[in-house]
C-alpha cells in the first residue's frame, strides 16, 4: 500500500509536536502548516490522505473549511475519482486552486475556547471532529477509521494493541518512565495507555532533557 501522507494545520507549537510525535510513530509521513494560507496549494498537490485542521486558523465561512467539508462528507464508498487535469494557460480556471482528485479525508480539532461557537457548526454538517485536549487512543481510533475511508491503511486502530511497534514501545516506556521516576501523573487514569496531548508534549521535554544531560556527560568524560 503507499505511503500515508497527513497534513496538519495548526499553529499551537505543544499541539504540533504531540500530533507529530504521535503520527510520525506509526511511519506515516507528517507535515505541519502553521498558517493556512498555503492549505489549497497542499490539497492541489495529491499527496495527502488526511487533512487535521485547528478550526480556531480558518474562517469557517471561507474557501478552505467549504472545501474541508466537501471532503469530509464525500461518500465513503465512492470510487477515487481520477487526477484533475491543471487549468489550461490563459483560459478563466488559470490561476485557481484545483483539488487533487483523489480519496482524502479530513478532521477537525476543537480546542476548548473554540468549542462553544464551532461544535454545534460541526455537528449540524456532520463533521469528524476531536475535542482539545483529547486522549491518544480516541484520537488515533478515529485518525485511522478516517485513514480506512480514505483507503490509505486496510484496517483502523482500536486499541493501544493495534499500534506500530515503534509508537507502541514509546508510550510503553513513557509509561514505566512516569512510573518509576515519580515525576507525576503522565497518563489518564483510563485504560489501553490513554494519554492527553499535554502529557505526551510534557515526556517529549523529560525526553529531551535526559538526551542532553547524557550527552554533557559524554563530554565532560571525553575531556578528562
Amino acid at each position: 500500500m503507499a505511503e500515508v501522507g497527513i497534513l496538519i494545520i495548526d499553529d499551537d507549537i505543544a499541539s504540533q509536536r504531540a500530533l507529530k510525535h504521535v503520527l510520525d510513530s506509526e511511519g506515516w509521513r507528517v507535515r505541519i502548516l502553521p498558517v493556512p494560507s498555503l492549505a489549497l496549494s497542499e490539497l492541489a498537490s495529491g499527496q495527502w490522505n488526511l487533512v487535521i485542521v485547528n478550526v480556531a486558523l480558518i474562517d469557517l465561512r471561507g474557501p478552505l473549511y467549504a472545501i474541508l467539508k466537501e471532503l469530509a462528507q464525500a461518500e465513503i464508498d465512492a470510487p477515487a475519482p481520477e487526477e484533475a487535469a491543471p487549468p489550461e494557460p490563459g483560459t478563466e480556471a488559470e490561476g485557481t486552486v484545483v483539488v487533487a482528485q483523489k480519496r482524502l479525508r479530513a478532521l477537525f480539532l476543537v480546542p476548548a475556547l473554540a468549542a462553544k461557537q464551532t461544535q454545534p457548526l460541526l455537528e449540524r454538517d456532520g463533521l469528524p471532529y476531536s475535542l482539545k485536549p483529547y486522549h491518544l487512543n480516541d484520537f488515533l481510533e478515529k485518525v485511522s477509521e478516517l485513514l480506512v475511508e480514505a483507503g490509505a491503511i486496510a484496517d483502523p486502530i482500536r486499541s493501544i494493541g493495534g499500534l506500530g511497534g515503534g509508537a507502541a514501545r514509546k508510550l510503553k516506556r513513557a509509561r514505566r518512565v512516569a512510573r518509576d521516576s515519580r515525576r507525576g501523573a503522565m497518563f489518564a487514569s483510563r485504560e489501553d495507555y490513554q494519554m492527553t496531548e499535554e502529557e505526551l508534549t510534557d515526556w517529549e521535554r523529560q525526553e529531551e532533557e535526559e538526551r542532553k544531560k547524557r550527552e554533557k556527560e559524554q563530554k565532560e568524560r571525553e575531556h578528562r
